[in-house]
């Protein structure tokens, strides 16, 4: 009985059916051939962020020897010599994110190890000069004591329990010093704005995302200039040794000792009349008179204190040559390490113009412009031309020349500029001189993006498309 099928049909329908077979075969062998490709892709991206990881590694021990073999306490590295750009590790490359002196070059990331000592110190600093640093108000800095203090009753504009108590979730003041700059996120009244401003990543550099208004976060006025939030002008970790390399207690000339003092300038080779002249200033509390006068200065009621290492130099009649032979063996602490201090050779206009004595009439601008260009030897001598008598007395207290604590902001990546990673260690040296620094802090900063700014990414772009 035939079934009304020709063959020919049955040929066509054979060949359908094999057809859709083989589309179907080949569509799983696309399919698993894209998904070998895509896992081929992400192990590789894999292996370049393992890659970027250990080149962290390797920087953080390069940093730690480097910053070992410094030639004397309290002093960076040699800029000279230090590599800081995409620095190769194997087949990964790091970079060290610095901080750029002059605050109006924000084009484009700087590269270099940054000074604990260039910013305030959330711990020590006064209501009166956290207040002055950008988006900053009278409120935040006296909530940022009240936070640090150890005792629960709020200051004027300040806040304490109460205050956290009423907030969603509550939680409490902690009365205790920072640990961290992280933490004020947990300070009453400040946001992320306060915080960021417009640099987002903490790179101190202008990227297109902090130029474009409103287009993608953050906010930002579009006006070609960075501004940068609270974050990048405050420490937990600015600190300096007060030990000599010899192991002994620095000469303190809080109180001056004349022999102690004069020990000193004499090992340290300064000539005697120098010396006799320098003494003789602080036995009668007077105006040191012309270098090479025999007549004695005026002799006045003794007052041989000084409020700082800085208005000893002034008294002292010294030269600048003479007086950086012994600056760093002088203190007018007994603590072993002394916090906060501030760097004037390193600190931005930002922070000068929050310490006493520079703190108006942009003092702190001029006295910046008169410190670039100039040697400083890592010396605060340099500040007896650059600022009247009666402003270098105020400041004194609150200054140094040196740091021993040191920040290294890590980015790397691996092959081909994949496995972006980055991680940003605290490294401090003031527990002796020579020796190796201890890690205070290690941060990953990598979930904040891309940080190597403008210039690395077209590199890499360039590189890439290079037959």
């Amino acid at each position: 009985m035939k079934t009304g099928i020709s063959p020919r049909a049955e040929r066509g329908s054979v060949l359908i059916i094999v057809l859709w077979v083989a589309f179907g075969l080949v569509s799983l062998a696309i399919y698993f051939a894209n998904s070998s490709s895509l896992e081929l892709r992400a192990a590789d991206n894999r292996v370049a962020s393992i890659e970027a990881q250990q080149a962290i590694a390797g920087a953080a021990r390069y940093l730690s020897n480097a910053l070992a073999n410094v030639t004397e306490p309290g002093l960076p590295p040699d800029p000279t010599t230090l590599r800081a750009e995409a620095v190769p590790v194997g087949e990964a490359r790091f970079w060290l994110i610095g901080q750029s002196l002059d605050e109006e070059d924000t084009k484009d990331v700087t590269w270099g190890l940054v000074d604990e000592a260039s910013k305030l110190n959330l711990n020590t600093a006064t209501a009166s000069m956290l207040q002055k640093l950008p988006q900053m108000t009278v409120n935040l800095a006296a909530a940022i004591v009240d936070w640090r203090d150890a005792d629960s009753t709020p200051s004027d504009n300040g806040a304490e329990d109460e205050i956290y108590a009423r907030l969603t979730p509550a939680y409490r003041c902690k009365n205790a010093p920072f640990e961290s700059i992280e933490e004020l996120r947990l300070v009453y009244g400040f946001t992320t704005e306060i915080l960021f401003n417009e640099d987002a990543n903490l790179n101190g550099a202008l990227d297109p995302n902090e130029n474009d208004e409103d287009t993608a976060p953050p906010k930002d006025n579009h006006d070609g200039h960075l501004d940068r939030g609270v974050l990048a002008y405050v420490t937990v970790h600015s600190k300096v040794s007060n030990v000599r390399t010899n192991g002994e207690s620095k000469v303190n000339v809080g109180v001056v000792d004349d022999n102690a003092l004069r020990k000193l300038m004499t090992e340290a080779g300064i000539a005697t009349a120098s010396v006799t002249r320098a003494l003789l200033v602080f036995s009668t509390n007077a105006v040191p008179p012309p270098r090479g006068s025999t007549n004695p200065p005026p002799s006045t009621a003794g007052n041989n204190t000084n409020n700082s290492v800085l208005q000893f130099y002034l008294r002292s009649g010294l030269t600048a040559a003479e007086f950086q032979l012994i600056e760093n063996d002088l203190s007018v602490s007994t603590n072993k390490v002394i916090e906060g201090l501030v760097n004037v050779n390193t600190a931005s206009a930002t922070v000068l113009g929050c310490l006493p004595g520079l703190d108006s009439d942009n003092k702190a601008v001029t006295l910046v412009a008169t410190r670039t260009g100039q040697d400083t030897q890592h010396s605060i001598a340099w500040l007896k031309d650059a600022l009247s008598a009666a402003d270098a007395v105020k400041l004194g207290p609150y200054i140094t020349g040196r740091s021993d604590v040191y920040s290294a902001d890590i980015a790397a990546l691996g092959h081909h500029g994949r496995g972006y990673q980055r991680v940003k260690f605290i490294f401090d040296s003031s527990d002796g001189f020579p020796a190796a620094p201890k890690i205070r802090q290690r941060q990953d900063l990598t979930h904040l993006g891309w940080a190597l700014g403008q210039n690395v990414r077209r590199q890499l772009a360039e590189a890439q498309n290079t037959p």
